[in-house]
């Protein structure tokens, strides 16, 4: 959930996360996102301090009486005062105005990392069954009708992101940025997305040729499919 007040800022920021496949909601103040919090139902808050009405500040209190999910505060202050004021009343993290979209993105995987198996009631599960396709998140272990299939670090992170949003189209940017999170080393090159899935795909699929479970979006990039 965004709470942010400046159209620009809440669009900019919400195409970025919706890229990266998260559910988005876009709250203009203070007011909506407490009384709406338990309709979204968010798993994290993006809070700006300066809004109409009461501030980002008083929010967080509020919220902070009912939920324990993670709250980034975006903000134009410098003052420390502020940040310390604001992590105090129970904030996870801060971000000054202007930030890199690359840097809020980082912020919010490594809070929802923190946050996962701490929140009162998680939805995710530890594992993702896709037809004989078992793959076991917390083990970091993938079986295919009983029988263990070897991924590499690069290929797991992939085959998890594409089957955790079944249907969902990503581009090949949008998956290479996914592995320059876990692969340092990787080549600035779309290409390398390529090679990654027909590796995967030689080890998941009865017919790589044939794949039935990542599938080529011509002119776009993969997606897994739905069934």
């Amino acid at each position: 959930m965004i709470v942010e007040d400046e159209p620009a800022v809440a669009h900019g920021v919400q195409v970025v996360l919706e890229r990266e496949g998260y559910g988005v909601s876009v709250i203009p103040t203070g007011e909506e996102a407490v009384t709406r919090f338990s309709e979204v139902a968010p798993d994290l808050v993006l809070l700006d301090v300066r809004l109409p009405g009461i501030d980002g500040f008083e929010v967080c209190r509020q919220l902070r009486r009912q939920t324990r999910v993670p709250i980034l505060f975006l903000t134009a202050r410098t003052d420390e005062v502020d940040k310390v004021v604001g992590l105090e009343i129970g904030a996870d993290d801060y971000l000054v105005k202007p930030f890199s979209l690359r840097e809020l993105t980082s912020r919010v995987k490594a809070l929802l990392r923190r946050a996962y198996g701490e929140l009162a009631d998680v939805q995710a599960t530890d594992t993702l069954r896709r037809g004989d396709l078992v793959i076991d998140l917390e083990r970091r272990r993938v079986t295919r009708d009983g029988e263990r299939i070897g991924l590499t670090t690069t290929e797991f992170d992939l085959l998890r992101h594409l089957a955790a949003r079944p249907g969902r189209v990503f581009t090949r940017t949008q998956l290479l940025e996914l592995v320059r999170d876990y692969d340092a080393a990787v080549e600035q090159d779309e290409r390398t997305i390529n090679v990654h899935i027909s590796h995967i795909r030689d080890k998941i699929e009865a017919d790589p040729d044939r794949p039935r479970y990542i599938r080529t979006v011509r002119g776009v990039g993969y997606a897994f499919a739905e069934d």
